[in-house]
């Protein structure tokens, strides 16, 4: 070797260290999760949660202090001189019971004043059977609603809760709080509901919120305060506008709407340079240090996999931005080779362009446009409309792609698109952020590319994704905010044929969760997009029970196809049952397929155990 050669390899290793000691001490300058060294960082969280004293590390960190932060932090110096730094999993456990309230501690009994008995929609739902079922969710509402204790705004650093002035209702089961995007479909169930004053509350409870921290955090709760989910503060608004018609709630409140859509403009966008162009995108991403609070356990144990301080930082920045997604967990976020294969260890949620985030941004400016013109504010209307007009053509330009038929994620490690399925490759349709002068053109593409999915062979809902990872946000599950928007994205439309498969996909969704229903007395967050009336799982938690948005979804597809919508297929006298409309207009039908699928897997069940006998 030369001695040229060797003073490059010499420069190519230093380089790489300086690299890796760079991305390696970065972490430092990055906040913790939040400032409290009771609920987020310091030894106090990390011997209690590492204890494993509670199946759910989220129990912890939503118990509330007996005493002030300087007293629990001597007691708990005590106790870690008294077992010389070593305590038990009991000694612990007593630390933790003589410390702190149970979790709910923060509550009072709450009943909303605004509930009443027989909302309008029900009169919208001509089955017995649903109008019922429709009855009895209304009812939910009841036993979902939160209030705060007084001592929450006087004592707030015993708790973890984030104060808020008005009622909540919360998503149910280890949910205790409000969370951002669940809280779009549970306030379009209450105005469905007729409970004006709760939802107004709601949004109220955002808007103060907002103009705390400049954002609104994941959920309500001090250890999410440096992430936050999709943003859908101004829809809200507008849902509640379409209603009430509030013109001086939104004339109150337009500047903080403004300042949330600026938070994303300032900390959740980058450059993404496209053929000659440089477009202006949004993506995910948290930026702060150390493991979620609410899962420090699960986090803490499968970063041990990472050599360095820094490479863990890395990984939990990542496991926070795929929260901040709301789809926590997803190979959706896994990057390997340039694939979404991998596990948890490959989430590169960072570096992925999200369809559905930038389809709601476009959403935010070209509401901040209406609601200023509907203000007389002409500069302002004029500013987010051009924002409006910026963010469509990158999302053209950078997500479009018309060999696929579908908007897709885009990778920006290695500058390619992500072509797999998500009910949110579509999700522009919903926001209106297409060409609408092009939407033939874009309705041909998009019923085709759904075809080919075969999404409809999925008896009881819309799969996540089409990958088998495990995770909660793949495959088989379905969610009802993704049922929602695959729904309203083809309804939108305004197209007969798009309108009449966004039916059957509702219909499909209403008939799963009411068999559910009648078979547990129960709504669940998620679901089994194969089984009709299966519930689904995966993930780091139990399937919960409750469940604000399902119920709101629910709420708002009886209200809109209850005319027509039955529990189980009828068959007419004389005629076969009715399969379900085509999403080809050549005859593809989803039953047909779902029959073929059953057969050859029953066929190959049956040569597994033959091939497993012979070689037994």
């Amino acid at each position: 070797m030369t001695t040229v050669n060797l003073f490059t390899v010499v420069q190519v290793l230093l380089l790489a260290v300086l690299a890796s000691s760079a991305t390696n001490n970065a972490y430092k300058s990055l906040p913790p999760t939040c400032q409290s060294d009771i609920y987020c960082h310091g030894p106090l969280i990390h011997t209690v949660q590492m204890a494993s004293i509670f199946p759910d590390s989220k129990t912890f960190v939503d118990m509330k202090m007996k005493y002030s932060r300087n007293e629990t932090l001597r007691r708990f110096s005590n106790m870690m001189k008294k077992t010389d730094n070593a305590p038990s999993r009991h000694e612990v456990e007593i630390f933790v019971n003589e410390t702190f309230d149970p979790a709910g501690s923060e509550f009072v009994d709450y009943e909303p004043e605004d509930w009443i008995q027989k909302p309008a929609f029900l009169e919208k739902v001509l089955n017995p059977d649903l109008r019922q079922w429709g009855s009895q969710l209304n009812l939910l509402w009841k036993f979902l609603g939160r209030k705060m204790k007084d001592d929450v705004k006087v004592n707030p650093e015993k708790y973890s809760i984030i104060y808020v002035p008005h009622p909540v209702i919360v998503p149910g089961g280890r949910f205790r709080e409000f969370y951002y995007w669940d809280s779009y479909w549970i306030i379009r169930g209450l105005l469905y509901s007729q409970m004006y004053s709760t939802a107004r509350g709601m949004i109220h409870n955002f808007v103060t919120i907002v103009d705390q921290y400049g954002f609104i955090p994941n959920g309500g709760r001090i250890y999410y305060a440096m992430r936050s989910q999709p943003p859908l503060l101004a829809p809200m608004v507008k849902s509640y506008l379409d209603v009430t018609h509030d013109l001086q709630f939104l004339k109150d409140n337009i500047h903080t709407l403004e300042k949330e859509f600026e938070f994303w403009m300032m900390n959740r966008t980058t450059q993404i340079e496209k053929d000659g162009h440089t477009y202006t995108l949004a993506r995910y991403n948290d930026q702060s240090r150390g493991p979620r609070p609410e899962s420090y356990r699960e986090d803490y144990s499968s970063a041990q996999s990472f050599r360095t301080e820094g490479e863990k930082e890395i990984y939990y920045g990542e496991l926070k931005t795929a929260a901040e997604s709301g789809w926590d967990f997803s190979s959706r976020w896994f990057v390997l080779n340039g694939t979404n294969k991998g596990n948890l260890t490959n989430l590169k949620g960072s570096s992925i362009i999200p369809v559905e985030l930038n389809a709601i941004i476009y959403w935010n400016a070209k509401l901040l446009a209406e609601f200023n013109k509907e203000l007389g504010m002409t500069d302002k209307q004029i500013k987010y409309t051009e924002i409006a007009e910026q963010w469509l053509e990158a999302v053209t330009k950078v997500l479009w792609h018309e060999e696929v038929g579908a908007w897709l994620d885009y990778d920006i490690i290695n500058e390619k698109k992500r072509d797999y399925f998500y009910p949110t490759n579509i999700s522009p349709l919903w926001t209106n952020c297409y060409d609408t002068d092009k939407k033939t053109y874009f309705i041909s593409k998009i019923m085709k590319y759904l075809e080919k999915t075969n999404i409809d062979v999925n008896q009881a809902g819309v799969p996540t994704t089409l990958e088998h990872s495990g995770e909660q946000w793949d495959y088989p599950n379905a969610w009802p905010p993704l049922q929602y928007i695959l729904i309203m994205s083809l309804d939108t439309t305004g197209d007969e044929w798009c309108r009449e498969i966004a039916y059957e996909f509702a219909e499909r969704w209403v008939r799963s969760n009411y068999k559910a229903y009648n078979e547990t007395n129960a709504m669940y967050e998620k679901y089994d997009a194969t089984v009709l009336g299966g519930h689904g799982g995966g993930g780091e938690y139990e399937v919960q029970l409750g469940f604000g948005w399902t119920n709101g979804v629910i709420i708002e597809l009886l209200d809109k196809y209850g005319h027509k919508l039955t529990p189980e297929q009828q068959a007419t006298a004389g005629s076969e049952p009715h399969t379900g409309a085509s999403i080809s207009a050549s005859g593809f039908s989803s039953s047909s397929v779902s029959t073929i699928t059953q057969l050859l897997t029953a066929i190959l069940a049956l040569l597994a155990t033959f091939a497993a006998g012979c070689i037994g």
